[in-house]
């Protein structure tokens, strides 16, 4: 079985650090010091990138020259050495690993899903976050919802391994925008807790997504009329919806 932890970067970043036996790869190194250190002795085998920000891939050439290892993910990105896009398959650590694009907060951006046995883990970037989704720097509000709902639509039980620590953060927006929902408020407690033993609020589950996530639960009514309330006017679509949603959190 892989093990798969988190390496602290920068304030809230996370690099997963994922391995079996001594083979080692990491996802989204924006910082190599940390990836180093916490390698000590063992061989990095390979990177995965999801886009192109400098917060995840700021190490990838002082790793490359140390290791001489692999880099995967967008060809947009300087030093990928295995371009992947949308519907690549191959194998990583024994998993079947398949590319997802899901343009939105970068055009280049990709979702990696590694399947090992019953277990599916997805790497997803900045797009979908726990209770919440990335900024549109790039693309579009339909070009987000529709990856948002690509990954919404793997099993519940995958487990969901976003880039940052911004749970508290986003569930106070979510709680803001769903106040009658218990989920919320039960995940909140969790993750209070959570942050207050200086431990991660991560992985989520797709399933904890579907229950908590205002951005995947845009056809919930009391969701439709908060963003109303903030927006001005009534959003008929999902799309619309979503991009209601997406203006308030910006300001939030």
């Amino acid at each position: 079985m892989i093990t798969i932890h988190p390496i602290s970067a920068f304030s809230d970043n996370y690099i997963w650090h994922l391995h079996q036996d001594r083979e080692h790869w990491v996802v989204d190194p924006g910082d190599a010091t940390p990836v180093i250190d916490a390698l000590g002795e063992q061989q990095l085998q390979g990177i995965l990138l999801t886009h192109h920000h400098f917060d995840h891939t700021g190490g990838v050439q002082a790793l490359k020259e140390k290791y001489d290892c692999e880099v995967y993910g967008p060809a947009s990105i300087q030093g990928v050495t295995r371009p992947l896009q949308d519907g690549d398959r191959f194998s990583l650590l024994g998993c079947d690993c398949e590319v997802i694009a899901v343009p939105g907060h970068t055009l280049d951006h990709i979702a990696l899903v590694l399947t090992e046995g019953s277990t599916t883990h997805l790497f997803c970037g900045d797009t979908l976050f726990a209770a919440g989704c990335g900024r549109l720097f790039e693309g579009t509000p339909q070009q987000m919802h529709q990856s948002l709902s690509r990954l919404a639509a793997l099993p519940e039980a995958t487990k969901v391994y976003c880039a940052h620590e911004y749970t508290l953060a986003n569930l106070a927006f979510a709680a803001a925008a769903e106040p009658g929902n218990p989920d919320i408020k039960e995940r909140m407690a969790a993750a209070r807790a959570a942050r207050a033993q200086n431990h991660p609020t991560l992985p989520s589950t797709i399933g904890t997504e579907l229950q908590t996530n205002p951005f995947l639960r845009t056809q919930s009514p009391e969701i439709q009329a908060q963003a109303a309330a903030q927006g001005g006017d009534t959003a008929k679509t999902a799309v619309e919806i979503f991009a209601s949603l997406r203006r308030w959190k910006d300001t939030f």
